[in-house]
């Protein structure tokens, strides 16, 4: 039994972040019921040019695994709807701008009054509380509000935006208090509401900087280096493009690097001998890594560091990532059949339970409405003349 086995969700979320966190919770075994409507789909269900085709792609990778319904919310029939679906299920999720979810009629003591017991996962900008509560925000607005932005990327550079890793980084917290908010409700029977604000989750990030901040220093964007190793970053490998990252954290491991490149007198020489030294000298010892590094592939700079206790491994792009066979093996890169028939890479869970079947993707992205028939009939035990109503009035719809 997959550790979620028995936990239904309804999910509102919609975009990137709370899906991601219900496509990681589905993926551990829960029931996940996502609720669209043909007047407004998910945006991400929208086809367009991205990794190499046209298509869903953001919405094949969040919706894989979950089921689909049709509920037109702007109808109240629609709204008492969703609460009947909300009545046998254990946690509802949305992330609409704070106050859009009560607007509807669906905030959490709406869906208190249905189910006593539900947890109510609310993702926003913000908060849900807070005089900032009302912003309505994405991706590159979540790491640039919560200061992540601003410590990544070149000293000499601008802040770096963050995208796609800043609304899957929001989803995995998400995902982790729903658990936790599961946990609780076993242990006390209580539900609750789960608030995660994007722009705290991008902040909680900043660790070290933030403790300089709060000491009365200000923290700075260092690119690829370390604030006490050296060497430490990304070097120039054979070929187009191609780099190799390396990290030296230990004077024995410096004195392996530098038998590798034997320079002559390298190892033996005072700027580098000790870590400190190596830091304040980096400028110096960059070239010389780098003009060894760019003379040979990346893989074979990594199978040589790696031989000699070095951390350092080729770059890779993401179609390397995707024919990788480790990943193949370990499941975090499987294979789902699309609407179409076709057979497309998916990233899987990443996560290993020693425990219980395989826990994962085991289902494509569905079609909208794909599921009515089990959700309206066997789980709501709507008639078959109940829901032709309910289309022709354009509450299924």
């Amino acid at each position: 039994m997959k550790p979620l086995a028995g936990i239904r969700i309804a999910d509102f979320t919609v975009h990137n972040a709370g899906p991601f966190c219900t496509h990681l919770l589905s993926q551990l075994g829960a029931e996940v019921i996502k609720v669209e409507s043909a007047m407004r789909p998910d945006a991400f269900r929208k086809p367009h040019p991205v990794y190499g085709r046209m298509g869903p792609a953001t919405f094949d990778q969040v919706a894989s695994t979950k089921l689909s319904v049709r509920i037109n919310l702007k109808k109240p029939e629609g709204v008492a709807l969703a609460k009947r679906l909300v009545a046998v299920s254990d946690v509802a999720a949305e992330s609409f701008r704070p106050g859009v979810i009560g607007r509807l009629g669906l905030g959490f003591e709406d869906l208190q009054a249905v189910k006593q017991d539900i947890i109510m996962l609310c993702v926003s900008s913000s908060g849900q509380s807070g005089p900032d509560r009302h912003f309505a925000g994405y991706a590159p607005l979540f790491g640039a509000w919560g200061g992540l932005g601003e410590m990544t990327g070149y000293a000499d550079g601008p802040p770096v935006e963050m995208r796609h890793v800043m609304d899957h980084t929001v989803g995995m917290n998400s995902a982790v208090a729903v658990m936790a908010a599961l946990q609780r409700r076993r242990l006390t029977g209580q539900g609750g509401l789960v608030d995660v604000s994007a722009r705290e989750v991008a902040s909680s990030l900043l660790g070290e900087a933030l403790l300089m901040a709060a000491a009365g220093e200000e923290p700075h964007r260092i690119g690829n280096e370390h604030l006490s190793h050296a060497p430490h970053g990304v070097y120039p490998a054979q070929g187009e493009d191609r780099w190799v990252a390396i990290a030296v954290t230990s004077d024995a491991e410096w004195q392996a690097l530098a038998a590798l490149i034997d320079e002559s007198g390298l190892a033996g020489d005072p700027r580098f001998l000790k870590a400190a030294d190596r830091h304040a000298n980096r400028a110096a010892l960059e070239p010389v890594l780098s003009a060894w590094t760019a003379s040979r592939t990346a893989d074979d700079i990594s199978e040589l560091l790696q031989g000699v206790g070095v951390a350092a491994h080729a770059s890779w792009t993401t179609p390397e990532i995707a024919a990788d066979p480790h990943l193949r093996t370990r499941g975090a890169i499987c294979e789902v059949q699309e609407p179409d028939g076709k057979h497309r890479a998916a990233v899987g869970v990443p996560m290993r339970l020693s425990k219980g079947p395989e826990i994962g993707i085991h289902r494509g992205t569905p079609k909208l409405g794909e599921d009515e028939d089990y959700v309206y009939g066997e789980l709501l035990g709507l008639g078959r003349d109940e829901r032709t109503a309910l289309e022709d009035a354009e509450v299924i719809y």
